[in-house]
């Protein structure tokens, strides 16, 4: 990942997150974000152990101190987990933090003899990811279609398939765009701040909503502000909030995520073990978006497609690019992604038709993908990035007008359009089994995209429509 696109990303969410100072790791790798001075390790016994194991580590370390750990919140939740305290929070700033490396060491010879992780960082689960494409979104010309455009089916309320999303909240005048007339659920807390402009990822869950409606319009769509923080929320929190997401409305057919986080371990987040073992019993299946670091590396929750136990749980959805040949250039990879969609520039809903919406643009320094390809990525189409980029511009923030849509690429968007998919497989097949609609759609599937040499499966809907993409020159 590009340094200054991680600074950004870091910067973006701590501003989220004014009271939890959060660290890079690992090691200063710039991999993921976490909270400083605080571990996590399941509720009861394994939490006193771990506990019990820091303070005697910390006792024998030099510039680590043992009368700091000490239990950080409640002793049981749902999710399982309990926050532990092994230093003050506030000392030092975001570039490390010694004291929950200590932890992970002390707890490392304890988790060899039981075979199993006892405690690990405190993540943050984010659908900025690693701030790519933080170029979108961005409004289309006057007169330019939904893509993919909405598909012909009626909407059955006695058949239609219940669809959660997991995201930001839905805008305000979300149902004067047709498609989106049979979605509800939470509010987007603050569309806009002080000065009118559209704040953060305002506008992301209705944007996927909208995705998922036009590509299977017999669906009945929620949308929960679980990530209404500038699209982050710490992993201490996200298991618990995606139960209270479930118990709302129930367990619905199938649950479309757009965020997550690598941590450098292929076992899962211990955060939301709990809920992804009881997503395992019950009959939704979970289709989640693999991230936007560009890497092979592992992407929690998506990854839980490739473990054992869970392959038929989840789904893990990579992003093509605008004219299908290849994963896009910022799309994580890997055998543990089992499907690829189209995820680049497509164009949808980010408000209702009512109100234009203003937002700020900076313009990029970026002239070549800062992922090493030659092609008109968006790392460089459209030429912004964001109102974030605090030090790469060349010129005054522009103001531009959001009028209903918008474009917007990365993986976030390939999630709900593979929802869609399966969705519009139920409806045509009579299929009240996600999971099973799921392996009927990816048995059938003819066509392949390439990705990093590897020949993977591609859904792609019918009414989505490819983008030429021309070659820039090669750069010297």
């Amino acid at each position: 990942m590009a340094p200054q696109r991680f600074r950004e990303q870091f910067a973006q969410i701590q501003r989220s997150m004014p009271g939890t100072p959060l660290a890079v790791g690992p090691d200063e790798a710039g991999e993921f974000l976490y909270e400083k001075g605080v571990v996590l390790a399941r509720d009861g016994e394994e939490a006193r152990v771990v506990e019990d194991t820091v303070r005697r580590h910390f006792t024998t370390s030099d510039g680590l101190s043992p009368d700091r750990v000490r239990r950080a919140g409640p002793g049981t939740n749902r999710s399982g987990i309990t926050r532990i305290q092994v230093a003050d929070p506030g000392e030092g700033d975001g570039s490390g933090d010694p004291a929950v490396a200590g932890a992970l060491r002390a707890l490392s010879a304890t988790e060899e003899r039981a075979g199993r992780r006892l405690v690990s960082r405190n993540h943050v689960v984010s659908i900025a990811v690693n701030a790519c494409p933080g170029d979108e979104p961005v409004p289309v010309p006057p007169g330019a279609q939904p893509n993919p455009a909405a598909a012909g089916a009626a909407h059955d309320p006695d058949s239609a398939v219940g669809v959660l999303v997991v995201d930001t909240g839905l805008m305000r005048d979300h149902r004067s765009y047709p498609p989106l007339a049979h979605t509800c659920g939470d509010a987007q807390i603050e569309e806009c701040g002080d000065d009118g402009v559209l704040k953060q990822y305002c506008g992301h869950g209705t944007f996927i909503a909208g995705l998922v409606a036009a590509v299977a319009p017999n669906t009945d769509i929620t949308v929960r502000n679980t990530l209404n923080d500038a699209g982050a929320v710490l992993e201490s929190e996200f298991g618990e909030k995606l139960f209270e997401a479930v118990d709302r409305g129930g367990w619905p057919d199938i649950i479309s995520l757009s965020a997550g986080t690598s941590n450098g371990r292929t076992d899962g987040l211990l955060g939301v073990q709990a809920f992804m073992e009881e997503l395992r019993e019950q009959p939704t299946l979970l289709v989640a978006a693999a991230g936007n670091n560009g890497s092979a590396t592992p992407f929690w929750p998506a990854a839980y497609a490739a473990l054992p136990g869970y392959e038929n749980a989840v789904l893990s959805v990579g992003a093509l690019r605008g004219d299908g040949e290849s994963g896009a250039c910022f799309s994580n990879h890997g055998d543990w992604v089992k499907a690829y969609a189209p995820g680049e520039r497509l164009i949808g809903a980010l408000t209702g038709f009512d109100t234009p919406v203003p937002y700020v643009y900076q313009h990029s320094t970026y002239d070549a993908c800062r992922y090493g390809f030659t092609y008109a990525c968006t790392c460089h189409h459209p030429r912004h990035t964001g109102v974030l980029s605090e030090d790469g511009g060349s010129a005054k923030p522009d103001q531009v007008m959001f009028e209903g849509l918008a474009q917007w690429s990365g993986t976030s968007f390939a999630a709900p359009v593979a929802v869609g998919m399966i969705a519009a497989h139920m409806t045509a097949r009579a299929q009240t089994d996600p999971r099973e609609a799921r392996r009927q759609l990816m048995d059938a599937a003819t066509e392949l995209a390439e990705v990093r040499g590897a020949h993977v499966p591609a859904l792609v809907p019918p009414t989505w429509r490819p983008m030429g993409v021309s070659l820039p020159s090669a750069r010297t």
